[in-house]
This record gives structure tokens, sequence and C-alpha cells, in this order.
């Protein structure tokens, strides 16, 4: 049985990284008491996969995991909230085709939320958004190798903020998410002219191939 699970990430776990995530959600599951499918070999681990990789600092509210069970079971969700640390919270869970691709080959796009806590960068981001949709190329560098963040982004826009500490809008951003062509927020916020230290990012959703 494969469980597609969904879950958000919040609070001080922003700060936990993709392995680190893996081996609390492992943990939790084995807390949890579900019939767990191990791996084969000399080291059997639960067999559970997470879709794309969250950036450190960044909050999201749809992470999405793949676990495997050797039974059926009814509600994952109960169990599984009772042994997750304070952040996670289980969402939804569903039943998926074992013989299904895996999730990371599966999300094609990504999009954000990204909201400036301090500054006045909230001025002008109309303009400057306008400019960055109509270039034909922002040309950039990223592990010493060139690449152009134009096609990466799918779409980029500015909503209004209703709360009274609003700056100017929350900033939507969908990029891509493939393997080899992933969009980042930190390079779009670069490309802004606004520092990633003074925004809160948050995944909002992951987009995956029909």
């Amino acid at each position: 049985m494969r469980v597609r699970v969904t879950f958000s990430k919040q609070g001080a776990l922003r700060y936990t990284g993709h392995l680190d995530l893996h081996k609390i959600l492992e943990r939790s599951l084995r807390r949890a008491a579900l019939p767990l499918a191990y791996s084969q070999g000399y080291h059997p681990q639960p067999k559970l996969n997470l879709a794309a990789a969250l950036p450190l600092g960044f909050a999201s509210r749809a992470e999405v995991m793949d676990v495997w069970l050797n039974e059926e079971v009814e509600d994952i969700i109960s169990p599984l909230q009772d042994n997750v640390p304070p952040g996670l919270t289980i969402l939804g869970a569903t039943q998926v085709d074992e013989r299904a691709p895996s999730l990371q080959s599966q999300v094609i796009a990504a999009e954000y939320q990204v909201e400036i806590m301090e500054g006045d960068y909230g001025s002008g981001l109309n303009e400057k958004i306008a400019s960055v949709m109509s270039a034909e190329i922002l040309p950039r560098e990223r592990r010493g190798k060139k690449y152009d963040l134009r096609p990466l982004i799918e779409g980029l826009s500015l909503t209004p903020d209703p709360s009274p500490w609003g700056r100017g809008g929350k900033i939507f951003m969908r990029l891509t998410a493939r393997e080899g062509a992933t969009g980042r927020p930190e390079e779009v916020l670069d490309e802004l002219g606004i520092p990633l230290e003074i925004c809160r990012v948050e995944r909002t959703a992951l987009i995956f191939a029909e």
C-alpha cells in the first residue's frame, strides 16, 4: 500500500534541513506503530520519499511524502500527527498506485508566497516585477555555472496584503522544479533587489505532472 501524505512545515522546523526532516518523519512513522514496508539489504529502512527539498529557512503548507505500508490502514493521519514534533501538521493522506513514478520525477513546478517583513522594498514592486517578466534573458551563475533564470519563472505577481503591517503586498511566484531546471525564490528576489533576510518565504503548492 502506497500512501501519499501532505503536511505543513512551520515554526522552528523551517531551519531543519532535508535529510534531517527525512529522519524526523522516519522516526515519527515508527513511533506511530504503522505497518511500514522496509527496503532490502543489510540496513533495511522504511520505504518513504519526499517530493522536493525545501530550502533551509522556508516555511511550507504543501509538503508531500510517499510512504509504503505492508497492509491496509484506515487512518494514518491521527497516529502520525500524534508522533510528529511541533511545527509539522499532517494535512491529508490518500492511497496512490504503487507503480506510479517516484514523487521527485513528477514535480514540475512549485508556488511560493513571499512577505516582506521590513524596509521600504514594497514601493515600485509592480514595475520591478514587470521588468523581470518582460526580460528576454536573466543571466545568472550558480555553483560556477552560468544559466538563464528567466525561463525558470512561470509566474510572478504582486497580491494585496490586507494586514495592517503589510509592506506593499505579497509576492507570488511559480517556478519550475524539474531536475536540472529549478527556479529558486531567493534568486528571483535578488533580481527584484530585495534581500532574502527581510522576507518570509512559504511554499504554498507543489505542481505535479498529470
